[in-house]
């Protein structure tokens, strides 16, 4: 037996059959001889054997191949798709290259446990260093993709369609919630369909619902306009779905005793409650009590009980589907939730959604208010606020042709095409007039797909991939391909194996000195020419909040009369809406119409003053980078180095894989402070105004709506001339914070490399060299990889921040 049979039982996780390999002779040329009956024998367990027979025909490049586990693994609804198609394509997930790259992952980690497990057991700092950096590879990549749309714009279906999944999210019969989150995943470890159910804590739901309750007293004996209408409507929904009738002429107290939650004790116990079950049929229908709203049972006559207004959260997990591998599709209420709980919950997905999908059915597309309005109340969330890098109008149900004179299928099908371009057109021109929500996104960021989940299933008048919908699932496929994971996981371990390797040098000693010199002084170079480009950012930011402080000032009455004095609103049916205001914090979502929000209306001076520049100092693109990719640039020039000082070659591939790790950790830390800093001006004027509107929401009876008003005038022309100069400190202050926390972090993290690269030597040290060879060449083919085709939504994320920086 030679150490490349060895290496490879290592390497795919079956070194348990190193020793029979051994006594059966098999060397790399018989390796590559062995037969399916040859496997038979040499391994017993069906599930190791499947896993060697796999890894074998990759390894002899039979790239052809489509195992029928892959094939069995799809989704039942994508497997009947591609049989009534006649289709010998293999879908995406099944490639050779995304195959090979889980081989190497697991084969590497495998190497990697192997490594751990035989490091001395002593406590110094070098065993230490390694031991952490050995579990700090682990990391999880996901990415959200963001999906809204109001009801019965198709989202379910799409949803159901594009994952492969009929029946998994309900859609048709009953009526869509309105604040219930739904997150679809995959379950990679369990072939069951399981739904992890978050409920709001029991005191959050004691506060909404005394606030429900003192809404509805506070308005009993006024007039109905048709928002109040809607709002009591609304309540009488929220309420009667928990209660059935029993929660009329009652307290809050009484309604919080447990007997109402029976059915629901985690709630009562502030846990998880999870349903798991063997089909997506069979959990939507569990789930629907607790994701949906009807009034009634099938019979028309007796109310049920139905929990979502309880519900924070429903995550709810496919096994075994590859295109959710590492993605997470959130089925997103429009714009947030009345509920704080469940509205900081959304704010914090929403912003941190790499894609938003915004759905709406393809013949009222660029009419719709509704779904545009979506778009710019939550533009500055997914933009310079959040992390979204591309926008996707998808217009649903692009198969309803009604008015086709032409019944043929070749007229209804030029008809659907003609439609279908007609509807990009229009929704491009719409996207090409709304300046406030470009102010967030590239040019290029917006894409517009016309789709007909019916057409992709039934296939009357379109074939699958006519329908757009397999541009979504490629779409998809991409961000699971992605092959960060892998590289950055194998790239940690070869430069600790190089690290290891190193340490037990001997003959290092001569250019230890030489080369330590060489990079200090890199460091001071590099460092310099990262603090430069942040400190030019910090004096445009400063210079574009003067100018937003000053228009701050200067028009405070304008938006005070914008908020305080609506057009067109009686002062009576605006007394409650103002009471909601400041019972809220400033904030007030109606039913229908639009969210007002006056501490965002308070500081949009401040924020479109820097709105431009920010956009192009923190860009959601990956490829660009913050402060014009300046981190990127950092470099040791490690490779030269390498050449120069070839004996600590193996020290300075450390260097270099450590370079790249600060890199990815300060890039990945950079997109999530920057929706900090951001924010950092609404939040600013929230806190400076939160004592006003306790003031004013104490006010009851004659004049309560005159006097809310007074209060809110005066509170702000009191502060007018330093809650805005506070606001621009404050961001000011956060962007000082990160400067330094991003040239302490490179400049610490090289130091403390070199010293334990460099400056220690450790002879006592296993020998890897064979892991070393092995891992090497697995990193070689990564990066040849990525060098070859590198998709632009791919970006390495590797780690996390040890210390990020405290922003206040």
């Amino acid at each position: 037996m030679d150490d490349f049979v060895r290496n490879k039982l290592t390497e795919w996780g079956l070194s348990e059959y190193i020793q029979t390999f051994k006594d059966e002779g098999i060397d790399e040329e018989s390796f590559y001889c062995l037969d399916f009956r040859d496997i038979d024998n040499l391994i017993s367990k069906v599930g190791r054997r499947a896993i060697f027979k796999k890894r074998l025909m990759l390894l002899k490049g039979e790239e052809n191949t489509t195992y029928q586990e892959s094939i069995d693994s799809r989704p039942q609804f994508q497997q009947e798709n591609e049989e009534a198609a006649g289709s010998d394509q293999v879908l995406p997930f099944t490639s050779v290259t995304k195959d090979k790259e889980e081989i190497i992952l697991s084969g590497v980690k495998s190497i990697m446990r192997v490594v751990q497990q035989r490091l001395p057991n002593q406590d110094s700092n070098i065993i230490r260093f390694l031991r952490n950096k050995i579990s700090d590879l682990d990391t999880d990549k996901r990415v959200l993709v963001g999906v809204f749309g109001k009801t019965g714009a198709g989202k379910s279906s799409l949803i159901n369609a594009v994952i492969g999944e009929k029946n998994l999210l309900p859609s048709g019969s009953i009526s869509a919630c309105t604040s219930v989150m739904i997150k679809v995943e995959a379950n990679m470890k369990s072939p069951k369909y399981e739904a992890d159910i978050e409920f709001i804590t029991k005191e959050e739901w004691k506060d909404e619902l005394w606030s429900l309750l003192n809404f509805l007293g506070d308005n009993a004996d006024q007039g109905n306009d048709q928002e109040e209408e809607e709002d009591y409507r609304d309540i009488d929904e929220k309420l009667s779905a928990v209660y059935g009738e029993e929660w009329r002429n009652k307290s809050h107290e009484d309604l919080m005793d447990n007997k109402y939650f029976k059915e629901i004790p985690e709630f009562v116990k502030s846990r998880r409650k999870i349903l798991t079950c063997e089909s997506a049929k069979e959990l939507s229908a569990k789930c629907v009590k607790y994701t949906k709203n009807d009034s009634k049972d099938e019979d028309g006559k007796d109310r049920k009980r139905w929990y979502w207004p309880l519900v924070k959260c429903v995550t709810v997990r496919v096994p075994k589907n590859h295109l959710l591998q590492h993605v997470t599709i959130v089925d997103l209420p429009g714009t947030g939730d009345r509920n704080k709980s469940r509205d900081e919950m959304w704010k914090s997905v929403v912003g941190s959604c790499s894609t938003v999908w915004i759905v709406t059915e393809l013949n009222r597309a660029a009419a719709e208010k509704e779904t545009w309005e979506i778009l710019k109340s939550a533009s500055s969330i997914m933009g310079n606020g959040g992390e979204c890098q591309q926008i996707h109008f998808i217009c649903t149900k692009s198969d309803h042709v009604e008015d086709s004179d032409d019944h043929s299928a070749a007229g209804v099908r030029a008809l659907i095409f003609k439609k279908n371009m007609e509807a990009k057109e229009e929704v491009n021109k719409e996207f090409k007039k709304l300046n406030k929500v470009k102010k967030h996104f590239s040019d290029d960021c917006f894409k517009v797909f016309t789709v007909s989940s019916k057409e992709f299933l039934k296939r009357k008048h379109l074939e699958p991939n006519e329908t757009e919908i397999p541009k979504l699932q490629e779409f998809l496929q991409d961000l699971n391909d992605c092959h960060s994971e892998t590289l950055n996981y194998v790239s940690g371990a070869y430069g600790i194996l190089s690290l290891i390797q190193g340490a037990r040098s001997r003959d290092m000693a001569g250019s230890t000195a030489d080369v330590c010199k060489d990079l200090e002084e890199k460091i001071s170079h590099e460092l310099e020419k990262v603090r430069r480009p942040i400190e030019e950012a910090y004096m445009t930011f400063e210079k574009c909040l003067s100018e937003g402080v000053e228009k701050s000032e200067s028009s405070c009455d304008k938006v005070l009369k914008s908020i305080l004095q609506p057009r067109g609103v009686s002062g009576c049916a605006f007394h409650k809406t103002l009471k909601c205001v400041v019972e809220n914090g400033g904030v007030h979502k109606p039913k229908k119409k639009k969210p007002i929000n006056l501490n965002v209306k308070l500081a949009s001076y401040l924020t479109d003053s820097i709105d431009e520049e920010f956009k192009k100092t923190f860009p959601s693109e990956r490829k660009r980078g913050a402060f014009n990719g300046v981190i990127n640039t950092f470099s040791l020039d490690t490779e030269e180095l390498i050449q120069k000082y070839k004996d600590v070659e193996l020290q300075l591939i450390f260097l270099k894989t450590e370079e790249e790790k600060i890199k990815n950790v300060l890039n990945k830390t950079i997109r999530e402070y920057k929706k900090t800093v951001y924010k950092s001006l609404t939040t600013t004027i929230e806190e400076s105004m939160q004592d006003c509107y306790q003031q004013a929401a104490g006010f009851r009876g004659k004049d309560s709506l005159k006097n809310m008003r007074d209060t809110i005038k005066q509170h702000v022309h009191s502060l007018k001339n330093s809650m805005f100069e506070q606001a621009k400190d404050t961001m000011l202050g956060q962007l000082r914070s990160l400067k330094v926390f991003i040239l302490k972090a490179l400049e610490e993290t090289m130091q403390k490399s070199i010293e334990l690269s460099l400056k220690t030597d450790d002879y006592s040290l296993p020998d890897f060299k064979v892991e070393l060879a092995e891992v090497k060449k697995h990193y070689d083919y990564l990066k040849k990889t990525q060098e070859e085709e590198t998709p632009q939504i791919c970006f390495a994320q590797q780690g996390e921040a040890a210390d990020a920086p405290t922003i206040n």
